[in-house]
């Protein structure tokens, strides 16, 4: 019985990382192993950082709120209390928003806090 290769789906397999590792720079983009290596791995940073983005964004947005927070003499963990009891849900991104872009909205929300801490 002569030997059975299926030459088809490893042809498949090596176009599928060479062809994911274009861009890359030498061998990366050329030889099989060190493309699959390399794909691999930059794959693997790609779901860690799909989290971490998550992270840097919250951090981001709360830095913002905070500074434009303690330009209406309040403090974001003092302004995010306030709103609570005054029972206003506006997540952090809308609020980082309004803090950057439309500084009167901010502003009147602080005062809103402010009256619910008093």
């Amino acid at each position: 019985m002569p030997r059975s290769v299926n030459n088809v789906a490893a042809k498949q397999r090596k176009k599928k990382y060479l062809k994911a590792a274009k861009g890359y720079v030498g061998g990366r983009s050329k030889l099989y192993r060190t493309a699959r290596q390399a794909v691999e791995k930059g794959w693997l940073y790609a779901y860690r950082d799909r989290k971490t983005k998550k992270r840097e964004f919250r951090r981001l947005w709360i830095i913002r709120i905070n500074a434009a927070a303690r330009m209406h003499d309040l403090s974001y963990s003092r302004l995010m209390h306030g709103l609570k009891i005054a029972e206003i849900e506006v997540d952090r991104k809308v609020l980082a928003h309004l803090a950057f872009h439309d500084a009167d909205a901010f502003g009147k929300l602080c005062e809103v806090a402010k009256e619910q801490l008093n």
